[in-house]
């Protein structure tokens, strides 16, 4: 790897529901300073399976989300390894955080929560999607029988436009390229192309919002092009996370995805704690 690292925004820890037992907020620290990273920001999974009669969710309609996995964090141990890191590893910035999914439809559920446990960095996140009054994972919408791919994925972008437009809750934008991930034949059949008006649109939502980009390393590398459609709509700040679920996953690919986010015309910011900019 370089010598010029830029932080992980986006890791989980044993706090998250979805981690598994090898998950270990220490030894992501440990694994983060061996790689010479200069921060690194636990931002768990705050999802909600019940919610508030003051969240869009119920205004809607929603009655319910499926799969229903999500766990809440355990905030006052999460505190206690925090500060326990914090100790441990005086050479590394050790950032709380959250991130937060569907943030649009539970506001009341969040602002309760980051009340009650503030944190210092959130990510907004969109992984669901409402189908006939539940909420449903990208992740399985795309492969259920019949599906129109084009469809739910313009979908999909429309919503996360109107997430950013109806939230400021949260500073980062995380992998808007998540059902990229889960795409029916293997990521290279994504047609990325084919969504370009609807990034955009994503783009200048965020870029009027004065929040950053990640650029998510556990999804397939964003191309170049995608970056530049970001820069064009007046995008100034991109965030790196590794969206690393297990220690040794702390900045996976960041050597490769900071080529690319050169390469679309962005550099370190003001200091190595910053996002990088344009």
């Amino acid at each position: 790897m370089g010598t010029m690292l830029p932080p992980d925004n986006h890791v989980h820890s044993e706090f998250s529901w979805d981690t598994g037992p090898r998950a270990s907020l220490l030894r992501a620290c440990e694994h983060a300073v061996a790689i010479g990273l200069p921060a690194i920001a636990f931002t768990e999974h705050l999802d909600f399976t019940v919610w508030s009669p003051g969240d869009r969710a119920t205004t809607d309609g929603l009655t319910d989300r499926h799969p229903a996995n999500q766990l809440p964090i355990d905030v006052d141990v999460y505190a206690e390894t925090i500060w326990e890191a914090r100790q441990r590893f005086p050479q590394l910035r050790v950032w709380s955080g959250v991130e937060a999914g569907e943030p649009h439809l539970f506001a009341a559920s969040v602002a309760a929560h980051l009340h009650a446990s503030p944190v210092d960095r959130v990510l907004g996140s969109l992984h669901s999607l409402p189908v006939d009054g539940r909420l449903i994972g990208v992740n399985r919408l795309l492969h259920s029988p019949g599906v129109d791919l084009v469809a739910t994925m313009r979908r999909y972008l429309t919503e996360m436009v109107a997430m950013i437009e109806s939230s400021d809750v949260f500073q980062v934008l995380a992998h808007c390229d998540f059902p990229r991930r889960y795409w029916p034949g293997g990521r290279d059949e994504y047609p990325e192309a084919v969504f370009e008006e609807e990034y955009r649109a994503v783009f200048r939502a965020l870029a009027a919002s004065g929040r950053a980009l990640e650029v998510n390393t556990t999804s397939p590398l964003w191309s170049v092009d995608l970056l530049r459609w970001y820069r064009d709509e007046g995008g100034d700040a991109v965030s790196f996370g590794s969206d690393g679920h297990q220690p040794q996953l702390v900045g996976q690919r960041f050597d490769l995805a900071v080529d690319v986010v050169e390469q679309a015309g962005f550099r370190p910011g003001r200091d190595r704690f910053d996002f990088w900019r344009r």
